[in-house]
């Protein structure tokens, strides 16, 4: 037994040493798009359906700048008060849209690159509750957990950028929650920040926070390190005009724009799901040809976000087999037209961190990823269907994006992963096993990933070690971080200046500075 525990913590030890990037099995961005649930013939349906919707049925209560904006593209404004876009305006919006979209973090080793079928994984999510798995209930969420919900993103290699994750229900005034949800992201984490306004007044002096922390309008604009996440549209069909004015804010100040469609299948949008995927993909694509003929080129990623209808109740079931099947679709629909993009997947129906949740986060995350979805927002840590977030279980969902990350990426196959010679090597006049090979040395942590939490161990080392709960080392671990990490990329200097200017609510003590 000591003998078997000498060797596992050797092997601890090797597997603790920090990686270079280039041995890491997975980095952000691998390249999916091995799974297609629609045939070719299926893609031009949608397709065809697509423009069809936006050129026949259109948009209702457009406001009057986006009628004078789009019409002066080519837009029709029928005498029925709805806004239709002919093929050939959506055709020019595509032509001019940004295919090479990067996101900037406020450090560059955070930049991701948006394109082709890249995939990332992103938090996202107006959660109203924490899920406080030590008390076994749900509590009001605050600017606290927000905060420290980006700490503990910015220790996950695999969680590529912060979106927003909750309401600050202790910040009663909507400028100031407005405000103070995008300073307490981008104070707590270095990566790629998404945040959502109520109001296109509140995102103008955000925006002069945001070139204070930057150093400059320009330095702002050269790397926009924050993008909106922007619902322009009500499902079915009709824009909303707070949200309209936000998206031409943003377009004018150089902030790129999450196009968000949330319809729900069954409710506000089609029970088929080829409808649903449809109906998505014509809102986001009006939502592009307005933000283009604000500004041609202006960065957006394009974010179908069809969710699911249990139809026995009509609540939302995040976790539904359906959500990954509608998000690859998507996927599906953007690598056709090589769009940035972006959807929803990795919610569960769950309470809190337990079977079902591991579940339905990991195939749901799975389809829209092998997919090659850009970004996969909502991929780590929702509860109840959007309601609630729990901190710790980032640090667990880690694991599973890792292991996305990892199918995601597949098998190379050269004249040296086909291992020939090393067959040979040991089945005549070898050791007859793999364990000591050259080869296997050398891919041990370039083809293989390993978890950082979930359990490998046998039963008797399990035992040995206290049968400890992979929840119980995900609230430990969370306690590190939350005790030890404060980041420190917006200086004192900075951030006193931001505070004479802005009214922000946490202190200075409760963000690690003094």
């Amino acid at each position: 037994m000591a003998r078997r525990s000498g060797g596992r913590e050797a092997r601890k030890a090797l597997r603790s040493a920090p990686l270079s990037e280039a041995i890491k099995p997975v980095h952000p961005g691998e390249t999916g798009g091995q799974y297609r649930p629609l045939s070719d013939a299926d893609v031009l349906a949608i397709r065809s359906n697509i423009f069809r919707i936006l050129e026949e049925i259109g948009f209702g209560d457009a406001t009057a700048h986006c009628i004078e904006t789009c019409t002066a593209v080519g837009a029709i404004m029928g005498n029925d008060g709805r806004l239709r876009m002919p093929g050939h305006v959506v055709e020019n919006a595509l032509d001019l849209c940004d295919r090479n979209l990067v996101l900037h973090g406020q450090d560059p080793q955070f930049d991701l690159q948006i394109q082709g079928q890249k995939v990332h994984f992103s938090t996202a999510g107006a959660a109203v509750m924490i899920a406080d798995y030590e008390s076994n209930a749900y509590r009001d969420s605050t600017a606290q957990d927000l905060y420290d919900m980006a700490r503990i993103v910015d220790q996950c290699e695999h969680i590529h950028m912060y979106q927003r994750t909750c309401v600050l229900r202790d910040v009663a005034d909507n400028y100031e929650m407005d405000l103070n949800t995008l300073y307490g992201a981008i104070s707590g984490t270095a990566k790629h920040v998404g945040c959502s306004w109520t109001h296109y007044t509140h995102l103008e002096k955000s925006l002069e926070l945001l070139h204070a922390v930057a150093g400059s309008d320009a330095a702002w604009r050269a790397r926009p390190f924050v993008s909106q996440s922007n619902c322009f549209v009500v499902p079915p069909m009709k824009f909303t005009e707070d949200a309209l004015e936000c998206l031409r804010v943003a377009v004018e100040g150089g902030m790129p724009v999450l196009l968000l469609s949330a319809g729900q299948a069954g409710a506000t949008t089609p029970a088929c799901l080829a409808g649903a995927v449809s109906q998505a993909w014509a809102e986001c694509l009006g939502g592009l040809v307005y933000l283009n003929a604000i500004k041609a080129g202006a960065p957006a990623i394009l974010g179908t976000w069809p969710f699911v209808s249990d139809l026995r109740t009509g609540a939302m079931s995040g976790g539904s087999p359906e959500q990954g099947l509608l998000s690859a679709a998507c996927a599906q629909i953007g690598n056709d037209l090589n769009l940035p993009f972006g959807t929803a997947c990795g919610m569960t129906d769950a309470k809190f961190p337990d079977y079902q949740a591991g579940a339905e986060r990991a195939y749901t995350l799975s389809a829209a990823a092998l997919a090659g979805a850009n970004i996969i927002y909502e991929s780590a840590g929702m509860y109840a269907s959007l309601l609630g977030t729990s901190p710790e279980s980032f640090l667990m969902d880690n694991d599973v994006l890792g292991a996305t990350l990892r199918m995601t990426r597949g098998i190379e196959v050269n004249d040296e992963t086909l291992s020939f010679e090393n067959i040979r090597s040991v089945c005549i006049g070898g050791e007859g096993h793999y364990l000591g090979s050259d080869q296997t040395l050398s891919v041990m942590q370039s083809e293989y990933i390993y978890p950082e939490l979930s359990d490998r161990d046998s039963p008797n080392v399990w035992e040995e070690n206290g049968k400890p709960l992979i929840l119980e080392k995900a609230i430990k671990r969370r306690n590190e971080i939350l005790k030890n990490h404060f980041p420190k990329h917006i200086s004192d200097e900075i951030d006193k200046k931001v505070r004479a200017e802005f009214p922000i609510f946490l202190s200075p003590e409760a963000m690690g500075r003094r």
